[in-house]
């Protein structure tokens, strides 16, 4: 039976235990829900979860958060865990403890987009298009060796519908004149901007998302369910990355198709290269909140790599973390990602809120996994979400003064190409290296 206490917190002691069956994602004509099964443990595919105990994880305990819950969740986050034997009460030290074989190994933690404008007391006015996900899931998994459940029934047959998109190419268009208005006034240095778009489907949406997490580039590929909703990951950007005291994010700024010409075009170009050292400061500037003074250095400036079809910039901003940093101030200090708000950040929510007609869902949120003296968060660009009856995407870019319309409006269909095509079972293009 579950024990619901304050904040929505879920406790599941025994939920996919060894001899109880594992979580499965039940789809039908229905609702997406939990449903348990038969067999042993099933396999956990969260993003960042360690390779090596995918297949012997099983449920501990869950906490779902939405925003009209009200409180802190960047709080409500940290408390849950320690309450549940994962105290991240100080990220500046070694872990001292490990789990053992059968003990708490992590935790898959995830924060909406919505929730870090929340953190950032930036206004979430647009309304969700998904609005089952929750804003903040915490799910701490126990560590049982066991294999991972056997095959299940063959899936039910798999059919997407068209692409609605939530503005036209037109309003998307303008909205980008709308913010170089804003920066000729000096409102902001850039915004982004992110469009949604939603497909019906029938079948089981877990295969397609999976698919989705295993796109090449995707360094936080994976999924994460719950109660009528899952999100497939395919997200190649570390949001922030603690290792034993040391921080590290990994912003993501340029964007051009993955040729020969493509690439050359992206190192040549003066806009890109602007567009990308913003965030990059602002980057900068959010670690130097929770670092050590004088920690915060920038590594690999404009690297190149390739993500599916395209070519992305990248950089590296490495800290040290100050002394006692929990992960409530790290959440507070980091979300949401300065890659997919703009500078100045709060400036730029503000901005989003107002031209955005909807919100962001599971995207520009974090994902990943925490343990003791470990935290390794994606953003979740790259990223599609199910509820009942829809599958889910977003995409955008950061504007400049010298974006133009139709090139953002190109690039952000671009991103969201190879997305759409994993999601509905076809092959995406693959160019030559």
């Amino acid at each position: 039976m579950r024990k619901v206490g304050p904040y929505g917190v879920e406790t599941l002691p025994q939920v996919g235990a060894a001899g109880s069956g594992p979580i499965v994602l039940a789809a039908g004509s229905g609702p997406i829900a939990l449903a348990a099964g038969s067999g042993a443990a099933a396999l956990v595919d969260v993003p960042a979860a360690p390779a090596a105990c995918r297949g012997a994880l099983t449920e501990r305990a869950r906490l779902q958060w939405h925003l009209r819950d009200g409180g802190d969740p960047a709080a409500l986050a940290e408390e849950f865990l320690a309450a549940h034997g994962l105290p991240l009460h100080d990220l500046s030290r070694p872990a001292t403890a490990h789990h053992d074989a059968a003990g708490v190994c992590g935790a898959a933690l995830y924060l909406s987009a919505a929730a870090g404008a929340h953190l950032a007391g930036a206004p979430t006015t647009a309304p969700e298009p998904a609005p089952t996900l929750p804003d903040l899931t915490v799910v701490v998994y126990d560590h049982h060796p066991s294999p991972a459940s056997p095959p299940g029934p063959p899936a039910s047959a798999w059919w997407l519908s068209e692409w609605t998109e939530s503005w036209t190419r037109r309003q998307h268009a303008d909205a980008v004149t709308s913010v170089r208005a804003a920066i000729g006034r000096g409102d902001v240095y850039q915004t982004n901007l992110v469009g949604h778009a939603a497909a019906r489907y029938t079948g089981d949406p877990l295969p397609a998302l999976r698919r989705l997490g295993a796109l090449p580039g995707a360094r936080y590929g994976g999924v994460l369910t719950g109660d009528g909703w899952a999100i497939g990951c395919a997200s190649p950007e570390t949001l922030i990355e603690v290792t034993d005291g040391h921080l590290i994010t990994r912003p993501i700024k340029g964007t051009r198709p993955a040729t020969a010409a493509g690439r050359a075009e992206l190192l040549a170009s003066a806009k890109e290269r602007a567009e990308h050292v913003m965030i990059v400061d602002l980057e900068r500037n959010d670690l130097a909140r929770i670092a050590r003074t004088g920690s915060v250095t920038v590594d690999d400036l404009f690297t190149v790599r390739r993500w599916c079809d395209l070519w992305q910039a990248e950089s590296t901003v490495r800290a040290a973390a100050a002394d006692g940093l929990g992960l409530a101030d790290l959440l507070r200090a980091t979300c949401p990602g300065g890659s997919v708000t703009g500078a100045p950040k709060l400036a730029a929510l503000t901005q989003i809120s107002a031209l955005e007609p909807v919100g962001r869902g599971a995207s520009m949120g974090a994902l990943g996994w925490v343990a003791p003296g470990r935290v390794d968060l994606g953003l979740t660009i790259r990223t599609a979400a199910a509820d009942g009856q829809h599958l889910h995407t977003w995409a955008g870019g950061g504007i400049t003064w010298d974006s133009d319309p139709a090139a953002e409006v190109a690039e952000a269909a671009a991103k969201t190409a190879p997305i759409r095509a994993t999601l509905a079972g076809r092959r995406t293009r693959r160019h030559r290296r």
